[in-house]
């Protein structure tokens, strides 16, 4: 969390590089063509140049075909692979690729008007598109890709610059895919259906339909319709589809949702509730004891547990000096009194400088014993998993539900992954959340020291807005989460976080939007959520020092959802 986090600098300076984004790229018209050759790489590098060798082929990850372009930054490198591509003066043309890996990059130079860029953070296939227009003397311009300095490899497949003919030849245009087979359903939830099916060749993505009405378009071959109503049956087809066209809907599947209701763990939290950390420590905030905490936050996360010398354990020590001679006892006393007034209070595990590592059973394991130990030492409800430095989903999942098993079905869970952690839910924190949805409470993610991120609909949006913080949770409730499952994270005031803080009045305007569709930006959601879980801030210190302002102004507009 702000105060003892990094500031989100790598996230920032890749926001700098982006010129302009337009979506992905409609059907060509009957003319075009595409420019680019090997553009699927099924030639190695022909026609490619990547610097510093920093570029070769693989067989797997692939988009489709049977290669892909595999580049590693290394140094002050960021291995960018180029082509000159013949074009048209005075024309437009639409470029694009399909890419996955921390901060991918495409682009166009030497257009003789503006030069183009986009990225992503994704870490599955995602189909990146830009548009430019040729001046009036381009007959070349400088198509490429490239990752960012100190991140791990980046993978590129179906690169294409669709528009007139410019005369150096290129890859043939791609044909409708076929209709995909195999569509099943995978699992249920009271709200949810989860779907899977056989990829098909060619295709590029692939549109899911409810009911003969499309829900959603993906680029795997999968996908989780959410927001369905409990104990409800429900009929799906699926269709691929490619720069070339759509094929035919599958033959339909029928998923029925379960009859329980709603989220997971989290006993007797209210329907929509606010969450503060609570800091042990003093950082300059105002100095709080647990009895101080204001009386709008059902949640308090007491930051933080620290690292221990056994693999994956975690102890927590009260800072009695740091926080004006607070004794232990005082401290249990005080967390008694709260939850004797509704309140839950829980210990947050991580932090900026949060260490902890579960990536074996041992660890997992010990993090389970530990946590349990101190909710029996000092009567916490759960945890709060904030670990800012990477986490193994399959131990973690593992130590959650142990500990799951020892507390039983009143353990609060929630976790406050950064932006980056949720743009996809193959990433690591997504994929911990999807896993334990049953006994999760809520995910309040983190819309702050942030750069610029994609919302659902694949547009880049910067934070410090209504529509970064609907757009963004917009991936968490179409990703598989409850939206009693969701909240928004911001900072209580401009000293609670190096970036990223936004008045009450913004938050409570996203509220709105993702609940009602009423206040919202340019971006407004396919659907209202009105069970979102309600809204998170760092810290109940920062938000005392600025007179409570915060949760004086949010905390009755989350509970009156």
């Amino acid at each position: 969390m702000p105060g003892r986090r990094w500031a989100g600098a790598l996230a920032a300076a890749v926001t700098a590089s982006v010129l302009s984004l337009t979506g992905l790229a409609g059907q060509a018209q009957a003319a075009d063509i595409n420019n680019v050759k090997n553009g699927g790489y099924e030639s190695g590098l022909s026609n490619w140049t990547c610097s510093a060798g920093s570029g070769t082929t693989v067989s797997s990850p692939v988009h489709s075909g049977s290669a892909a372009l595999k580049a590693t930054p290394a140094g002050q490198d960021f291995a960018q692979c180029s082509q000159s591509v013949a074009v048209k003066p005075n024309s437009t043309y639409t470029l694009s690729a399909w890419v996955q890996g921390a901060y991918t990059y495409i682009g166009a130079s030497g257009t003789g008007t503006t030069d183009v860029s986009t990225w992503t953070p994704n870490t599955t296939w995602t189909q990146l598109s830009t548009t430019f227009t040729t001046g009036a003397s381009t007959t070349s311009v400088t198509v490429w890709t490239h990752g960012w300095y100190g991140q791990p490899a980046y993978f590129a497949d179906d690169v294409s610059v669709f528009g007139p003919d410019g005369g150096g030849g290129g890859d043939p245009a791609p044909t409708v895919p076929a209709t995909p087979a195999g569509l099943a359903v995978s699992s249920t939830t009271s709200s949810s259906v989860s779907l899977a099916w056989n990829a098909v060749s060619g295709a590029t993505g692939y549109n899911v339909y409810q009911g003969g009405s499309k829900v959603q378009a993906v680029t795997g071959s999968s996908a989780t319709v959410s927001g369905l109503t409990a104990s409800t049956a429900y009929s799906f087809q699926v269709s691929a589809t490619n720069s070339a066209g759509e094929s035919a809907k599958s033959s339909a599947v029928t998923g029925t949702t379960t009859a329980s209701g709603g989220g997971g763990g989290g006993g007797t939290v209210p329907a929509h509730a606010v969450t503060g950390y609570w800091q042990n420590f003093n950082n300059g905030a105002t100095v709080q004891k647990i009895s101080a905490v204001q009386s709008q936050y059902d949640i308090i996360a007491v930051a933080f547990a620290d690292a221990t010398s056994t693999p994956g354990a975690v102890s927590f020590t009260l800072d009695s000096a740091g926080l004006g001679g607070y004794t232990v006892d005082q401290f249990k006393a005080d967390i008694k009194a709260k939850q004797a007034a509704g309140k839950k209070v829980i210990i947050s595990i991580g932090g900026q400088n949060g260490t902890i590592s579960v990536s074996d059973s041992t660890s997992a394991t010990n993090f389970a014993n530990s946590v349990y130990s101190l909710m029996q030492t000092y009567g916490f409800d759960g945890v709060d998993i904030d670990l800012e430095n990477g986490l193994n989903a399959t131990y973690m999942s593992q130590a959650l539900r142990s500990l799951s098993a020892k507390a039983g079905s009143s353990l609060v869970i929630t976790m406050a992954p950064q932006t980056i952690d949720m743009q996809s839910t193959s990433n690591s924190y997504f994929q911990t959340a999807l896993n334990i949805k049953d006994i999760l409470t809520v995910v309040n993610m983190q819309y702050y020291n942030s750069g610029s991120m994609l919302g659902c609909d694949g547009k880049v949006y910067s934070q410090g807005s209504v529509d970064f913080l609907t757009a963004l949770a917009c991936i968490q409730l179409q990703g598989g989460l409850d939206p009693s499952q969701v909240g928004l994270g911001l900072p209580a005031s401009t000293s609670g976080a190096g970036s990223g803080y936004v008045s009450p009045t913004i938050v409570n305007n996203a509220l709105d939007c993702l609940t009602k569709l009423t206040n919202c930006g340019s971006f407004k959601p396919s659907k209202a959520y009105p069970a979102l879980r309600g809204a998170m801030t760092w810290s109940t210190n920062w938000d005392a020092s600025a007179g409570s302002a915060w949760s004086n102004a949010v905390g009755p507009h989350v509970h009156s959802l």
